[in-house]
C-alpha cells in the first residue's frame, strides 16, 4: 500500500512493514513565547503532546510534579532531562483525570487545545497552523492529531485514514474523512501496530 504520513519519524516504520510512505506535512508548530515557565503555584503540570514538551524543554521550566498524557510525551519531556512523576494508562486526558491525585493543575498545550475535562489553569505554549499541500495520492493515511486530520481533508483528498485516537477520529469524521480505523494505544507504537495488523476497528 501507499501509506500517508505527516512525520519524518514514520517513514521508516511503514518501510520496514513492505508499505510505500508517502511523506505529506499537514502542519507546523509556531511558538507563542519564550520566557520560562513558572508552574510551581500548582500542584501538577500536565502536558499532552511532545510539541509541547519540546516547548517546555526550550523555554525552561520550574514545577513540582509534572504528569504525561502517554509515553511517547513522557519520552520527550525525559529526553530532554525533565523529571515525570505519573504517566496516564489510558493515553487521553480523560484517562489522565481519573490518575491524577487531588490538587491544582496547570494544563500547559496547544492554543485551542481541549479545557473541557480537566479542571485546571491553562497555559498555551504553541499554536498548530494548518497547511495547504496539493491533495496527495496514497491508500491509506495514518493521522496523528485533528488539526491533521482537517487540513487532509481541505487538500480534496478522500483516502481512508486510521487515527491515533478517539478524538483525532471524531475529528476525521466530523470533516468527511473516512475513519477505518483506530489505534488500540494512542501512540505512534500503537498507529503502527493498526497498520502492521491491519485488524482496524472504529469504535462507534
Amino acid at each position: 500500500m501507499r501509506v500517508l504520513v505527516t512525520r519524518e519519524e514514520l517513514v521508516a516504520r511503514v518501510e520496514s512493514l513492505g508499505h510505500d510512505a508517502v511523506l505529506c506535512e499537514l502542519i507546523r508548530v509556531e511558538s507563542l513565547g519564550d520566557e520560562p515557565v513558572d508552574a510551581r503555584a500548582y500542584d501538577w503540570l500536565v502536558i499532552t503532546s511532545r510539541n509541547g514538551a519540546r516547548e517546555l524543554a526550550r523555554r525552561g521550566v520550574a514545577a513540582n510534579r509534572i504528569a504525561a498524557i502517554g509515553p511517547a510525551t513522557a519520552e520527550a519531556l525525559r529526553s530532554h532531562g525533565l523529571q515525570v512523576d505519573l504517566v496516564a494508562a489510558t493515553h487521553t486526558q480523560e484517562g489522565l483525570r481519573d490518575e491524577l491525585p487531588a490538587g491544582t493543575v496547570l494544563l500547559a498545550a496547544a492554543e485551542g487545545a481541549r479545557r473541557d475535562v480537566l479542571e485546571a489553569d491553562f497555559l498555551p505554549l504553541y499554536r498548530t497552523i494548518e497547511l495547504r499541500p496539493d491533495a496527495p495520492d496514497a491508500d491509506v493515511a495514518l493521522l496523528m492529531s485533528g488539526s491533521a486530520a482537517r487540513a487532509l481533508a481541505a487538500t480534496g483528498a478522500r483516502m481512508p485514514v486510521v487515527a491515533i485516537g478517539p478524538q483525532t477520529a471524531g475529528e476525521a469524521r466530523a470533516v468527511g474523512l473516512d475513519v477505518v480505523g483506530v489505534a488500540t494505544t494512542h501512540d505512534v507504537e500503537g498507529l503502527v501496530e493498526a497498520l502492521r495488523s491491519r485488524s482496524w476497528s472504529s469504535p462507534s
